[in-house]
């Protein structure tokens, strides 16, 4: 009986050791998570075509939003919010607006920010970091 419970014990033991190991993972992308999510911060920039509005000295707060693959913007300076902008990964740890194009871009990394996106006559800038 003392046998029966020994070796019980240790098989336990063993299931319980690797289901420990098992469970952690290393491979978690930050783009799956709120990493991007955040303050950056440098130039940004707005044109609507009848006022200009920029600083060297501003700020983006980016939110993820509950689809999991758009983002809200929200400008300090009073430039106007971006809101529920679509991504998709590119590369390791780069996000990029979904439908970019050489004149309409918005791309985040683990360190910086970059906007140049066009929307109905009105164009959004931002060089930042965090």
């Amino acid at each position: 009986m003392k046998n029966v419970i020994k070796i019980l014990g240790l098989f336990m033991l063993v299931m319980f050791s690797a289901i420990s190991f098992t469970s952690c993972s290393d491979d978690d992308d930050p783009a799956n998570n709120d990493f991007f999510a955040g303050t950056y911060k440098g130039s940004i920039s707005y044109n609507d075509g009848s006022t200009t509005n920029s600083t060297d000295n501003g700020s983006v707060f980016v939110t993820k939003i509950a689809s999991g693959t758009k983002y809200n913007f929200a400008f300090s300076n009073s430039i106007p919010d971006l809101n529920g902008v679509e991504f998709e990964q590119q590369g390791d740890n780069v996000l990029v607006s979904v439908g970019s194009t050489a004149t309409s871009y918005i791309r985040i990394d683990n360190n910086e920010l970059k906007i140049l996106y066009a929307k109905d006559g009105k164009i959004w800038t931002a060089n930042c970091t965090r």
